[in-house]
């Protein structure tokens, strides 16, 4: 018997469906996701590329801005506000060029008033004496304040984002005598056996090295150097006598790597250049920049002694064209003094000039009406021969008062001034301090009220007494070189006694801006150091107080720098 076979029906599993379709749904997702975040790397990409060529363009109108600034700068520090205002139409066509860095091909520069390669530029405000901004916020100075707005942008960039900058800047010519000290060359402090305050707002053209010898030197102010502040000795010290650091401690704040203050001379402002402002002019040349800083040009009254005559006249501002007799002068003026020099190890021929004879009625109201103005600067140089034992010298005396107008002393010489000097106070101090006055010399010497010039022994046998000097001074030193040390700031002013138990107070400013090149004996032992009392002449703050023919520091200073609106001139 046959049997039959049974025929079965696969079984249909429901769930391969389901399962499919979850599969598919899953890559949906992730496809959406993945496309999600392409999308995304696409646009943070194009988001990252427009942020990087925004800031590249900016970049780009930075330097353009930089480019006029610097032109500005230099114009200033060579002529003056005068060598600014006359370029002023010019600047804007100064843009970055392919000459320069190949990359500038690219770029395309746009005055934001609608001028083509060019950069906007305009004068904000009058030139005007007013207070300063920034790094010398609490001076005042003459000041002119500038903007300057460049639109940028790169043509081979794939969005041509433009961007612009502005900034703003303040050209300012700052009174040097602002300067509680200044120095143009390197500064010293090292040499002191007591603690010492260094007066008022301080600058250096070049490195600041303080020292002090196991004592404290305090700044009373804000210092600035437009090299270094180093608390060591100077690498061109030589000297091998010990030392140990002492403490030096700021009062304000103390910077470096600024920009130097520079005087507009229209040449280099190295430190031996600047001698130049107290020498004769080889040839007339009041109209130059060199030749308006010079104080011989600045000068009223010009006194010249030769071998065989003293000679006077007017200065530049009527081109020297006033005689002046020797009866004029001759109440006042000594060519007949001699007296020595340890530091030196020479005899001083001296050109003497009797301060108070000077400012005496009836001789001060005769001068003023032959020169026709008042005698504010006072111009001597004496010019004779001297022999290898000899040296050439001015030297103030009897100037306890000065003429209420003020007066400044200016020599090619180096410079002396024997007793009190603009202190006509009993107890003078720092605001009571006379007259508008300044001293400008070769160096500076000061003699105490008890010095005889008929005493040529060693110095200990010279005891000094108290003496108040109340001045401004401009003077030479001399630089630490070979085995030699320049003495510091604390002996710029050169002593020949024993000031043991003595007081030397000087009220004003120290300003060193040149070696010396007639007194240039190193520092040395020809004098017992006196107890110091420095202070700055708060005095010099004020305008009118400044003493006569002060010189101007020339420095751009940043008042404000941003990001702009592109075409716009706010």
């Amino acid at each position: 018997m046959t049997r039959s076979k049974m025929k079965t029906k696969p079984i249909r599993r429901c769930g391969d469906g389901f399962s499919l379709a979850l599969v598919l749904v899953f890559t949906g997702v992730l496809f959406l996701l993945l496309s999600g975040v392409l999308a995304w790397m696409t646009t943070n990409g194009n988001l990252t590329q427009r942020y990087n060529e925004y800031f590249d363009s900016v970049a780009a109108a930075e330097a353009a801005t930089e480019k006029v600034v610097a032109s500005m700068a230099r114009d200033f520090q060579n002529s003056g506000v005068n060598g600014v205002d006359g370029n002023l139409a010019n600047y804007g066509a100064s843009i970055p060029t392919p000459a320069e860095v190949n990359d500038w091909a690219n770029y395309q520069f746009n005055d934001p008033s609608g001028g083509p390669n060019a950069t906007y530029v305009t004068k904000l405000t009058l030139w005007q004496y007013t207070n300063l901004n920034w790094k010398y916020t609490g001076f005042k100075g003459s000041n002119s304040t500038y903007r300057i707005i460049s639109n940028a942008r790169n043509t081979a960039s794939a969005y041509g984002i433009a961007s612009a900058v502005k900034q703003e800047i303040q050209i300012a010519a700052i009174p040097l005598f602002e300067f509680g000290v200044f120095y143009a060359p390197d500064m010293e402090l090292s040499a002191l056996n007591t603690d010492f305050t260094v007066p008022g707002r301080v600058h250096c053209n070049g490195t600041i090295y303080s020292m002090p010898n196991q004592v404290t030197v305090t700044f009373a102010d804000d210092v600035t150097a437009a090299q270094q502040i180093l608390p060591t000795k100077s690498p061109k010290d030589g000297s091998t006598w010990s030392r140990t650091l002492g403490t030096n401690i700021y009062r304000g704040e103390h910077d470096w790597n600024v920009s130097s203050l520079n005087l507009p001379l229209g040449t280099n402002n190295a430190p031996t250049n600047l001698h130049a402002l107290i020498e004769i002019p080889p040839s007339p040349d009041a109209g130059t920049p060199l030749g308006q800083q010079r104080y011989y040009n600045k000068a009223d009254l010009i006194i010249l002694v030769s071998n065989t005559n003293v000679t006077s006249t007017s200065g530049a501002y009527n081109n020297f064209s006033t005689p002046v007799p020797w009866s004029n002068i001759s109440s006042f003026v000594n060519t007949n003094v001699s007296f020595r020099n340890e530091r030196e190890s020479k005899t001083i021929q001296a050109t003497q000039i009797d301060v108070a004879k000077f400012a005496a009625n009836p001789t001060y109201n005769k001068l003023s009406s032959l020169l026709g103005q008042p005698v504010l600067i006072l111009y001597v140089a004496d010019l004779r021969t001297q022999t290898s034992g000899t040296e050439s010298g001015v030297r103030l005396t009897n100037g306890i008062a000065l003429p209420a107008a003020g007066l400044t002393v200016a020599t090619l010489n180096p410079l002396y001034v024997l007793g009190h000097y603009n202190a006509p106070d009993t107890t003078p101090g720092s605001t009571n301090t006379g007259a508008p006055a300044s001293l400008v010399g070769d160096a500076i010497t000061i003699l105490s009220g008890a010095w005889q010039d008929g005493n040529t022994s060693t110095y200990d046998t010279r005891a000094a007494s108290n003496t108040t000097i109340n001045a401004a001074v401009l003077a030479g030193i001399v630089p630490s070189y070979g085995t030699y040390f320049s003495g510091g700031v604390e002996n710029f002013f050169r002593l020949l006694e024993s000031w043991s138990s003595r007081t030397l107070t000087f009220n004003g400013s120290i300003v060193a801006l040149f070696p010396s090149q007639s007194a240039m004996a190193p520092w040395g032992t020809t004098y017992a150091a006196p107890q110091r009392l420095f202070l700055f002449d708060p005095n010099f703050k004020n305008n009118s107080k400044l003493p006569p023919g002060t010189p101007m520091v020339c420095t751009v200073i940043r008042s404000t720098w941003n990001i702009a609106q592109p075409n716009s001139t706010q």
